[in-house]
């Protein structure tokens, strides 16, 4: 517990010091054994699950940022501390949503997610997950279940509310969170993608709902503002000209649910600890003629807000950055894919992929591609401002989002050797031999 206190006063203290300097050539070998003692401390009970724009996410940040610093890594330029904030808004449903059909108002609705307010429009009906989404503010979807996603990711931008069947998982959801919703965090001052709103009803009140019905959903939010934190480290090139690697993962998880801690070994301790793995074995081995930024992001889980501010406010121009590798669930491995791999989610979008595995890295392509994991991480903010940014990942399991995501349900000596293979071919990316890029098509728009 005396090491745990010593991490909230670096946390809420941390001032820029001045950085070791003491540096070998070769690289050390990264081993299990360091790996569990950073797992451990980030999942273990006292930072009770990092939730996202927690005083626990601040802790484990300032925790983060204090390794950077005994590391050898410096402040990034134009920052004078390892940390860097971000505000955000917070949403809190202040009574149960009211939906209203034809004037008729329907009892048992389930938000399951929206930004809160009150969203009215008229319904169009879609029964086809592959036909053309209907021009209305209201889509009602009635198709197959197991189709929702497809509908939902084309629906996202062009209408404002989406209603569909209520399946047993958000009978569960409901019973787990109440009828209230969770509600979307946003960046303050940010307009953020414009989203849709989502819920649910029984199929015998969703099949009475008739194209032209004018539809209201009505969710009362109070607001409260809070703090989002990310940990930078940088260790300076030799030729400023040459750009910047950006090597990242995000720090929080989702705190308590529900009364238990969600630890978040997997997701993504286990990322936050091969950065900071990497982190030491480059400050170990020297400049590089690129620099190299190190980050831990927060608030991943409310929507990659970390990232995203990261991408609005970056210590080095986005242009400077000429790759990033985000490192997400790599304590387990998935069965699909070549023993001792990593998935590089996008692996065919970019140069990168065929890289980092001549050089020796653990990587294979993502064997899940209709699960668009490339889109779901915090690299996806970055490619979309162009810059070459893929995810490593090794598996989302049984564990996903549950207590069970726990170090001990982790195969160290898989993470292990897969963060030990990424050494060589990052330190190649940042020796500047060769600059990644984008296939034709691969660049997201």
């Amino acid at each position: 517990m005396r090491r745990i206190a010593t991490i909230a006063a670096i946390a809420l203290t941390l001032v820029p010091l001045t950085p070791a300097t003491s540096r070998d050539r070769d690289a050390p070998v990264i081993s299990a054994a360091s790996v569990r003692t950073e797992l451990e401390l980030l999942a273990g009970p006292a930072l009770r699950g990092r939730g996202s724009a927690t005083p626990d996410e601040a802790i484990a940040a300032g925790y983060v940022a204090a390794l950077f610093r005994d590391a050898g890594l410096r402040t990034a330029p134009g920052m004078d501390s390892y940390l860097q904030t971000a505000p955000i808004v917070r949403r809190t449903v202040a009574a149960d949503p009211t939906l209203t059909i034809g004037g008729t108002a329907i009892p048992g609705v389930t938000v399951l997610r929206s930004g809160g307010g009150q969203i009215s429009g008229t319904a169009a009906i879609l029964r086809d997950p592959a036909g053309a989404i209907p021009q209305a503010d209201v889509v009602v979807y009635t198709g197959p279940a197991d189709q929702f996603t497809r509908v939902y990711r084309a629906v996202r931008g062009k209408a404002k509310l989406l209603l569909t069947t209520e399946t047993q998982e958000d009978r569960d959801y409901r019973k787990q969170t109440g009828v209230r919703p969770r509600l979307r965090v946003a960046l303050k001052g940010v307009d953020s993608r414009p989203d849709v709103t989502v819920a649910a009803l029984s199929a015998d009140a969703l099949g009475r709902v008739r194209d032209g019905d004018a539809v209201m959903l009505d969710i009362p939010v109070v607001t409260t503002d809070g703090v989002t934190t990310n940990a930078i480290g940088y260790l300076p090139g030799t030729d400023p000209k040459a750009g910047v690697i950006l090597v990242s993962a995000h720090l929080d998880h989702l705190g308590v649910r529900n009364g238990k801690v969600m630890p978040g070994a997997n997701d993504d301790a286990s990322g936050t600890v091969a950065v900071i793995e990497l982190a030491r074995a480059f400050a170990a081995m020297g400049p590089s003629k690129r620099g190299v930024l190190f980050v831990a992001y927060g608030s991943e889980e409310l929507g990659g807000l970390g990232s995203t501010w990261f991408g609005l406010h970056p210590p080095i121009p986005l242009e400077r950055i000429v790759a990033n590798i985000e490192l997400e669930m790599i304590g387990q491995q998935d069965a699909k894919l070549p023993k001792g791999s990593l998935m590089m989610t996008g692996a065919e979008r970019s140069d990168l992929f065929a890289m980092l595995r001549a050089n020796g890295a653990l990587v294979a392509p993502d064997p899940y591609p209709e699960e668009h994991y490339f889109e779901r991480s915090d690299n996806y903010s970055l490619a979309l401002k162009g810059i070459v940014a893929h995810t490593l990942s090794g598996w989302v399991g049984p564990t996903y989002h549950q207590p069970t995501d726990t170090v001990d349900s982790l195969d160290l000596d898989y993470m292990t050797a897969a963060i030990n293979s990424l050494v060589r071919p990052i330190r190649m990316l940042a020796d500047a031999g060769y600059t990644p890029r984008w296939k034709s098509g691969g660049r997201p728009q």
